[in-house]
């Protein structure tokens, strides 16, 4: 009983120690960092380390950097935050994120004393970041579905009114909130920089999953090589989007009962459960000290993900 209380305190003091110095790595190779000392070098009030020895350890950081990047892991990280719109170094994350794993497990083994609870506290954990993550890249995508029909009109009529493409950008940059704003101002930033309006929001499909904007970006790329008239097509366009938002809004109203449904049958075993083993204990003992009744747990937990899982492909019509 001891050998697990120990093992998971010693893996989270060396996690902590390492999510320390790689937070402290990372934060000497920041840019941040870099025009900061440049700035202090100006002005003659850098005493504190001699430039040789930063620009060391700056090197030391960056190698550290492109190590834990470097990994599919840690490339996959990266997409994600990108998707969710969140600018967090993916070094970061990864510390924080088997940091709090790592804690999570060990304070679970000292209340309990168990290696299995501990383990299932660390999965919970990782299941619930993998699903607050998946809920914030799902939330900006709805978001810049709302939003793309508006600058998508907004850009037809810059258009009409003799404006070009890159003009219509910067103005969607400017009066769309975001997510879609700071999207189209990446594309004019990488516009004026040398790089062709075309390929510079062609490169927005990497940053965000929507099939309309994969639209926009072609009917620009066969303008952009055929001609033709660009403006009447958005509008067609975002009057598409518009009809197949109204549409969704239609469904979500028609499936509200069984959506509602789908909620009550998930929480009803956990809440039935937690008020008896409140009020009668002894009633559910047997279940959580035999073997065969936290089998019996197991299955019926795994039963109940099933049935949700049905229910909600059910009632979830993509259109």
């Amino acid at each position: 009983m001891l050998i697990p209380i120990v093992t998971f305190v010693f893996l989270t003091a060396l996690f902590a120690f390492g999510a320390a110095c790689l937070y402290l790595l990372q934060r000497s190779a920041s840019p941040r960092t870099e025009l900061k000392r440049r700035l202090q070098q100006l002005a003659g009030t850098d005493r504190e380390l001699p430039p040789e020895l930063q620009a060391r350890l700056a090197e030391q950081a960056r190698r550290a950097g492109a190590l834990v990047t470097g990994t599919p892991l840690a490339r996959s990280i990266v997409k994600r935050l990108e998707l969710a719109g969140m600018s967090i170094p993916p070094a970061s994350v990864l510390a924080a994120s088997a940091l709090t794993v790592v804690v999570a497990g060990a304070a679970t083994a000292l209340v309990t004393g168990q290696a299995a609870p501990a383990a299932a506290a660390a999965a919970a954990v990782i299941g619930t970041m993998e699903i607050a993550l998946r809920l914030r890249i799902s939330h900006r995508r709805e978001r810049f579905t709302e939003l793309l029909p508006d600058a998508l009109t907004m850009i037809a009529r810059s258009l009409r009114a003799g404006h070009s493409l890159a003009v219509a950008v910067q103005l969607v940059a400017e009066e769309i909130p975001p997510p879609v704003g700071p999207l189209f101002r990446t594309a004019h930033e990488q516009q004026q920089l040398g790089l062709r309006m075309v390929d510079a929001l062609t490169a927005m499909n990497e940053r965000v999953e929507s099939l309309d904007l994969r639209f926009f970006t072609t009917m620009v790329t066969i303008n952009a090589e055929i001609g033709g008239n660009l403006a009447e097509l958005l509008d067609k366009l975002a009057g598409t989007i518009r009809e197949r938002l109204k549409i969704r809004r239609q469904v979500r109203v028609y499936t509200a009962q069984g959506r509602m449904s789908g909620y009550v049958l998930g929480a009803l075993p956990l809440i039935a459960f937690l008020v008896f083993n409140s009020t009668s204990p002894e009633y559910e003992s047997a279940l959580l000290k035999e073997p065969t009744g936290l089998v019996i747990l197991v299955l019926a937990a795994l039963l109940q993900l099933v049935g949700l899982a049905v229910i909600r492909k059910i009632i979830n019509i993509r259109i």
